[in-house]
């Protein structure tokens, strides 16, 4: 695989994404929606998993080359961050995408406030095949009744931001709506999926989890 820098504009100036490219022939791209550290090498990582899962792996820089050093700075960025540009950035990197890659088919997948916009983006925009949102928090029903995307929804049981009682208001407007839309739950803490963090990760959870999306973009791209 190689990887490579993207430049693209948006409504509220111009930003990059992190580009992981596998070896061979691919169509399908995967957009990975950064937590609220910012573009880290955590997520670069992700992006190459992907990539070594065949899949052309996009990265855009939600906060326009800012990262956080502290959780507190993180809690600020994401703060500062307006929903319509984060959703209009994903718009663009998938425009510019498109062209540069000659992709036909996305694929989503977030994790913490990349979650929050995964799940908000399949439920507005147009183009992708399926989302992957982990421990994400959940748009307003208006939003939410008008997903159409395959998404796969991962929680923890013991997050107490996207906690139990969230996840079953979101299972609840899934059932009433019959929206395309699986909960998946793991006896694990938010971010359980980052392994930076030991604090909170854990590896059952994430292997498992990790191989239940790759199988579904498989199956939906």
């Amino acid at each position: 695989m190689r990887t490579d820098s993207l430049s693209f504009d948006t409504a509220n100036g111009a930003t990059t994404a992190y580009t992981a490219i596998p070896d061979g022939d691919t169509n399908k791209g995967v957009l990975v929606i950064q937590e609220y550290w910012g573009l880290n090498d955590h997520v670069r990582d992700i992006a190459n998993r992907w990539a070594g899962e065949g899949f052309i792996a996009i990265a855009p820089d939600l906060y326009r080359g800012k990262l956080a050093a502290s959780a507190d700075e993180a809690g600020k960025l994401m703060q500062a961050l307006k929903i319509d540009d984060g959703i209009d950035i994903i718009q663009s990197v998938m425009n510019k995408a498109r062209d540069t890659y000659n992709l036909s088919h996305f694929g989503i997948n977030g994790f913490c406030m990349g979650g929050t916009y995964t799940l908000r983006a399949a439920c507005q925009l147009e183009g992708l095949s399926a989302a992957a949102a982990f421990y994400g928090d959940v748009p307003e029903e208006d939003v939410l009744q008008k997903l159409t995307v395959p998404t796969i929804f991962v929680s923890a049981t013991k997050d107490k931001w996207i906690n139990p009682e969230k996840v079953a208001s979101l299972e609840d407007s899934v059932a009433r709506y019959e929206l395309p839309l699986t909960s998946v739950k793991y006896e694990a803490d938010h971010a359980f999926f980052n392994n930076t963090r030991p604090e909170v990760y854990n590896e059952t959870a994430a292997r498992d989890a990790w191989a239940l999306v790759v199988g579904f973009f498989n199956d939906k791209l």
